[in-house]
């Protein structure tokens, strides 16, 4: 026997607004049959393929301590270094920044409320190497 991962719930001082960062991030999207709106308390967004879902929920206590789980992502049609960019665009901020001179390597950011999560080259740079 096993158990399936069913989503990932992200505690959040502002749970409408961290869905619509993620959903951006990822191009994950809202049910449209249960849309997400500010100030509800659950909002969750899934992958276009409906495979994978994310749930943020309000909770009083903001972020204290560094992540002991974190999402590393792949950029699927652009490169690390320009997906950073575009997510600086978004909100996020660079926290740690481990490139190395041969390409290799990943970029720490963190969400507008400060989860940790990591950029890695995409597979078009990683098979050019």
């Amino acid at each position: 026997m096993t158990a399936a991962i069913s989503h990932t719930t992200f505690d959040s001082l502002d749970a409408y607004a961290q869905s619509v960062f993620w959903a951006q991030v990822l191009g994950f999207a809202e049910n449209p049959d249960d849309p997400n709106e500010p100030g509800h308390e659950e909002n969750m967004i899934f992958s276009p393929d409906g495979t994978q879902r994310l749930l943020f929920i309000d909770v009083p206590d903001a972020k204290s301590v560094k992540n002991r789980l974190h999402l590393d992502l792949v950029p699927t049609d652009c490169t690390r270094d320009e997906e950073v960019v575009r997510l600086r665009g978004l909100g996020a901020t660079q926290v740690g920044d481990l490139r190395r001179p041969d390409g290799s390597g990943w970029v720490v950011l963190a969400d507008p409320e400060g989860n940790e999560f990591c950029i890695l080259r995409s597979e078009a740079e990683r098979a050019a190497t």
